[in-house]
């Protein structure tokens, strides 16, 4: 078994800042799953997942100069991260009509099923949402966006923001639901 050396990360962003080529490809390596999975959340399909961590990974290269190593890198790479992806999502969502969802009462499903769920059972669930639904999901829900913030990153009213979310977790829990009619 091969074991990997640990890397010196705080090394890797001086030599970045200086524009060390080959130290932003380790950096990218490095950060790549986790900033793939972020931009996975935002994105409609793995092609957009990567067109978005390339773009993002563009945007960490020109603007790591400004990077104040006061505060955690992974916190700042993941803010550019969804920032790049979202605004992705939100060119998109010019051309996306959003369906509504027909208004029903509260499932909620057996603790057994949900105990059962993986990471890709739980990504395919969040694949049935409509993309906006999905977007404000896991910005909400996963990243911790205000209805606010939100607001001002989509261009949608607060309030439709919350609707929304009301939306995506009401679509969630009727997926759930027939996820546990299969394993029922």
């Amino acid at each position: 078994m091969r074991f990997k050396a640990p890397v010196n990360e705080q090394l890797i962003i001086s030599e970045c800042k200086r524009g060390n080529l080959k130290h932003q490809e380790l950096l990218y390596k490095h950060f790549y799953g986790f900033a793939k999975g972020i931009c996975l959340r935002y994105s409609l399909s793995e092609d957009d997942a990567f067109e978005a961590v390339n773009d993002a990974f563009i945007k960490v290269f020109n603007a790591i100069s400004g990077y104040n190593e006061a505060n955690p890198f992974k916190a700042w790479l993941r803010s550019i991260m969804v920032n790049t992806a979202i605004d992705r999502r939100r060119k998109e969502m010019k051309y996306h009509l959003q369906a509504d969802i027909n208004d029903t009462a509260p499932l909620i499903a057996p603790d057994l099923v949900i105990s059962q769920l993986n990471a890709q059972d739980i990504l395919r669930l969040m694949e049935t949402l409509p993309p906006l639904h999905r977007t404000i999901f896991n910005l909400y829900e996963i990243d911790g966006y205000s209805h606010d913030e939100i607001s001002a990153m989509l261009n949608v009213p607060a309030s439709s923001s919350r609707v929304y979310l009301s939306r995506a977790k009401e679509k969630l829990k009727n997926a759930l639901l027939s996820e546990t009619q299969k394993h029922g």
